[in-house]
């Protein structure tokens, strides 16, 4: 046996790294165990940027509010500059049923205290200058959004958390979970095994592995999205834009000039590509350029110096899987967040150090109950 802990996390992640911090600072023995050489190697490094709390369903809402003050806060807490930017989202709307679907959902997003309208055609010329007039109809903007830098973030999230008495494993796979009587007693890795009675699954694309091992099958399954970033220009633009419109084998595109002036942008593939292929293809790049010339003109001779492909990885619904195991004591899933952990991550990880610590707070149920893995899973979020 090579040491027990209060808590091992499987993945030094979106999740798992501000998950880390949030123990660590609650004086909760913990363990981090990654297989790659140091934290956010994984789908980490292959998310954009993007933080925003407009979403429909509440429990993600509230969850990434708490990310927001979490990521805007954080230079002024700690003194690392993470690139954090309040630039806003905008969703520009060209078609009637796109702006009917979006007026619908403001008022659950007011409900829920989010800073959002949906503004005129002039207003989003204004917030992004050059964007296509025609047949724009206007579209919603929510000020208090924004982006930061996923491996400055990462990188900080380790540090604190190193600070705060977390010891990572790194280069070390997690082979199997170890049980007794039911309940969860540790991990075994191709290192050696840890004792713990309480392993939180923050594997991402791989949980779905990483449960087998003790017979637990959950609803996560990746599939792959792929990314890329511009050379710098000066900046004129400062929200998220998200196009909902489909194009051809694809669904909506999303695009976000950030503090160093490149623009970085993404696509979602439609059919969805399942599976964990890491390889960039030929045919992103094409696709989603002629998009974003078509909706923003004038970056038509900007140069493009990467791309890359990453895992998202899909629940049923769109939305997370965030609770105890019902069959495995001690086993708490924190995965599924469908492409978006690094806007929850930060927001969900003083909910799972309550959860361990039993000190739950009476708002944390509107995310538990959102994110429920025995929710019945029904519908998509409508901005996944």
């Amino acid at each position: 046996m090579m040491g027990e802990y209060d808590v091992i996390i499987v993945g030094a992640g979106s999740v798992g790294a501000p998950t880390a911090v949030s123990l660590a600072e609650a004086g909760i023995k913990t363990l981090v165990i990654d297989k790659r050489p140091s934290p956010g190697q994984g789908e980490n490094k292959h998310a954009i940027g993007g933080i925003r709390a407009t979403h429909s369903d509440p429990a993600k809402i509230t969850t990434c509010k708490r990310s927001i003050e979490i990521f805007s806060s954080w230079e002024g807490r700690h003194g690392d500059d993470i690139e954090w930017t309040d630039g806003g989202y905008t969703f520009p709307v060209y078609r009637e049923a796109d702006e009917s679907a979006l007026r619908s959902i403001l008022p659950i997003q007011k409900e829920f205290g989010l800073n959002i309208d949906f503004v005129g055609p002039d207003r989003i010329a204004e917030i992004v200058p050059g964007i296509d007039r025609h047949d724009l109809r206007g579209g919603t903007f929510s000020p208090d959004d924004g982006s930061a830098s996923p491996l400055l973030a990462i990188s900080a999230f380790h540090e604190q958390a190193v600070r705060s008495g977390c010891k990572f494993n790194f280069k070390e796979r997690v082979e199997r979970i170890i049980t007794e009587k039911g309940e969860v007693a540790g991990v075994r890795t191709d290192k050696g095994e840890y004792r713990s009675p309480v392993v939180i699954d923050a594997a991402g694309p791989y949980s779905r592995e990483l449960c087998s091992t003790i017979g637990i099958d959950i609803p996560v399954r990746p599939d792959s999205h792929e990314g890329a970033i511009t050379e710098p220009v000066e900046r004129f633009f400062s929200p998220m834009v998200v196009d909902l419109r489909p194009g051809p084998g694809s669904k909506n595109f999303y695009f976000y000039q950030n503090q160093r002036g490149q623009i970085v942008f993404c696509i979602t593939p439609d059919p969805p590509i399942y599976g964990t292929d890491g390889r960039e293809t030929s045919v992103f790049l094409p696709q989603v350029a002629k998009r974003l010339v078509g909706l923003l003109p004038r970056l038509k001779n900007i140069r493009v110096r990467r791309v890359w492909r990453g895992l998202y990885p899909m629940s049923p619904d769109g939305s997370p899987l965030v609770g105890w195991n019902e069959e495995v004591k001690g086993l708490l899933h924190a995965t599924g967040m469908c492409g978006q952990g690094f806007m929850i991550g930060p927001g969900l990880s003083g909910v799972l150090a309550r959860m361990v610590s039993e000190r739950q707070q009476p708002e944390d149920s509107v995310i538990l109950d959102g994110f429920s893995p025995y929710r019945k899973f029904g519908g998509d979020e409508a901005l996944r």
